[in-house]
């Protein structure tokens, strides 16, 4: 996204009571990805890249299409075919264009088809602008016989189609005076202010080509100076357009590169599809994987969702690993893959960074990176190195990794970093909590270590690392005690006293006391304040409006309310509270407590908000971070956690027999 981009988005929705101006939103249309490129496909079928995060290269900035002189307009129906293909219907009254794309590594397929009594000898209008190196300026355009490359310096981009060009024009971007101006500016345009060089220097263009027997394919490649020379990216282009040029080829291509396979028994099957989809979406080729698409890359109202963090990223592994049996889900090369990259990653102190990028697994841009720099920990998310430590420990337990030496080793290095970062109490440090909005010393962060600790006491290392553990977690669990406010667990404590608001983050406690009783017993004052806090955090933090229902993040959360009263409902927040649910009824189940029934329920009805058809869940199958309480989603879209949520919370239940009757779900 550029900043011409962003100015544009500003100026038309800075007065917007539901939309935060000047941000690259995601919360309509369908992503088309792979590899390293991440293609996001409008409702008006316009195609834009969120790739850099992923390779390190902009693409596509803006882009609009049209056939026989009519620009397509946001009512088209969407949907992914049963092959993975991004379908988009143009409704052209009387007839109709399927719109399909899909992404093919650094190369992105867009095939227009003609349906119904469409005009004769129609031509196909595309605007695409591209953003090279990330610029906007110094930029400029090559026109080739069958492509048209944009470049500034180590990125090139090219676009061409299947059936040549009519018409070629490089578009002028904005003026200095019209990017002052209150009014946004309409591409394509014409102007008469031009230069002899204004259409070339520039990385727009505007083209025409026709259809031929009712269909066309265009073609987009991205590609850096060094690694493919101009002549054999003008082939891929070429041989892209030509080996793509119908729907069979599409959905063939679609359906072979999926590297994850699904019994048709697996439950709620269509929803399982569609998380494991978006997680493959959001995944580099290393296996790292964004947070969530890039919405807001000017840091406007945040810090920037294209990165890698090691909460959200571990937390999915883990999810990942638990599921893939009761799903009969095959990524075992995910398992390795993440565990490959934490091991590349971590620290000498054995803990993680604040974030990188995944492409190349460099530091990003953060601000908790407090075990980089000199000073106090407040500034560390101690949670992030807990959560890797419980994926690596569950898989070098029910795994099969490659080098299990190497692994265990992983694991007591980080081992060391957490018992550095506990105190002599049973909790963590003072530092950053998972929202990374406060400092304190957390529930959420305790969850994760205790969590950590059991997992490691239960895993095949040596003894003396398990006893360690064990004593550790044992530590945390009476830890717990101090954050005890009579009727749940406190948020945190800070500076000396409690913060007594209900956190949807304290949800890990469930998952992370079942860990424990794997190991050792529970107490039965230790259960029922369990229960308790569980019903405690979900009655408190349950919102419902007539478009709506969910939790909120926690007590008093008013980023991006954007004038709304009160707390927004977050996805994460009420997956987790399905996912708690479950956990904690498996617990009692364990121990023969009739409570545990009502647990599941209580899952079972959080869970139905989330699957298809509930109010937090995008026609698509998609989980936006967060929605306002009319039902407008907001920020990143789709969110990987949450996916991951909810594809646990559907195997946990189905493990326990606990599972709701569900509506027969198309297989994919």
């Amino acid at each position: 996204m550029t900043l011409r981009t962003s100015l544009n988005d500003y100026k038309r929705n800075r007065d917007h009571d539901r939309k935060f101006p000047g941000e690259l939103r995601s919360t309509t249309g369908t992503f088309s990805g792979r590899g390293d490129r991440l293609v996001h496909v409008d409702d008006d079928g316009a195609l834009q890249d969120y790739s850099y995060p992923l390779s390190g290269l902009s693409g596509i900035d803006s882009s609009r299409f049209g056939v026989a002189g009519e620009w397509f307009d946001a009512d088209a129906n969407q949907r992914y075919d049963d092959a993975g293909v991004v379908v988009t219907v143009h409704d052209q009254e009387g007839w109709q264009v399927y719109q399909r794309d899909l992404t093919l590594g650094r190369a992105h397929v867009t095939q227009f088809k003609l349906a119904g009594d469409a005009p004769e000898n129609p031509d196909l209008q595309a605007y695409v602008r591209f953003a090279p190196d990330g610029r906007e300026g110094q930029t400029s355009l090559l026109f080739h016989e069958t492509a048209v490359e944009a470049y500034h310096r180590r990125e090139h981009d090219y676009v061409g189609t299947s059936t040549g060009f009519e018409e070629v024009h490089g578009q002028i971007p904005e003026r200095f005076d019209e990017l002052v101006d209150e009014d946004p500016v309409e591409f394509p345009r014409r102007t008469d202010e031009e230069r002899y060089e204004d259409a070339v220097m520039t990385s727009g263009v505007l083209l025409t080509a026709p259809f031929e027997d009712g269909t066309v394919t265009l073609v987009t490649l991205l590609a850096e100076r060094g690694e493919t020379d101009r002549e054999s990216a003008l082939s891929t282009v070429e041989q892209v357009a030509d080996e793509y040029a119908d729907v069979d080829s599409l959905q063939t291509e679609s359906a072979a590169a999926r590297d994850w396979s699904l019994p048709d028994s697996a439950p709620r099957r269509e929803t399982v599809v569609s998380d494991l989809r978006v997680v493959s979406l959001l995944s580099a080729e290393n296996g790292a994987r964004i947070a969530g698409p890039d919405f807001d890359p000017f840091y406007v109202t945040s810090g920037g969702y294209g990165y890698t963090w090691f909460r959200d990223d571990s937390e999915i592994s883990r999810f990942l690993l638990d599921s893939a049996q009761t799903l009969g889900v095959d990524i075992d090369h995910w398992h390795q893959r993440s565990a490959d990259f934490y091991r590349r990653s971590q620290l000498d102190d054995g803990s993680w960074p604040h974030r990188v990028w995944p492409g190349d697994e460099t530091l990003a841009p953060g601000w908790a990176n407090a075990r980089l720099e000199t000073g106090a920990d407040t500034d560390y998310q101690a949670d992030q190195t807990g959560s890797i430590v419980g994926f690596l420990a569950t898989y070098l337990r029910t795994g099969d990794p490659d080098d299990p030496e190497g692994l265990e080793q992983s694991i007591e290095d980080a081992i060391e970093s957490l018992d550095d970062t506990l105190e002599a109490d049973g909790l963590p440090i003072a530092c950053q909590n998972a929202w990374e909005n406060m400092q304190g010393r957390f529930v959420h962060t305790a969850a994760t270590f205790l969590h950590a600790y059991a997992a490691v006491a239960r895993a095949p290392v040596s003894t003396d690392l398990r006893d360690h553990a064990r004593a550790q977690a044992d530590a945390v669990l009476d830890g717990l005690d101090a954050l005890w406010t009579g009727e749940f667990y406190a948020l945190r404590e800070h500076e000396g006293e409690l913060d007594e608001r209900l956190d949807s983050g304290s949800l890990a406690l469930p998952g992370a006391f079942r860990e424990y009783a794997a190991v050792a017993d529970l107490s039965e004052t230790t259960l029922d304040r369990l229960v308790t806090h569980v019903e405690a955090t979900l009655d408190g933090l349950e919102r419902e409006t007539d478009a709506i229902r969910g939790l909120v993040r926690f007590e008093g959360d008013d980023w991006r309310c954007h004038g709304q009263a009160g707390e927004k409902v977050w996805t994460v927040s009420t997956a987790w509270g399905a996912n708690a649910a479950a956990e904690l009824g498996s617990l009692l189940d364990a121990v023969d407590d009739d409570r545990a029934a009502d647990a599941y329920g209580r899952s079972q009805d959080l869970l139905s908000e989330i699957l298809p058809g509930g109010s937090l869940v995008r026609d698509n199958g998609y989980l936006p971070e967060q929605l306002f309480d009319d039902g407008t989603p907001d920020s990143a879209t789709p969110l990987g956690w949450p996916h991951a949520l909810r594809l646990a919370t559907i195997a946990h239940l189905s493990a326990a027999g606990e599972q709701r009757a569900e509506p027969r779900e198309a297989a994919e």
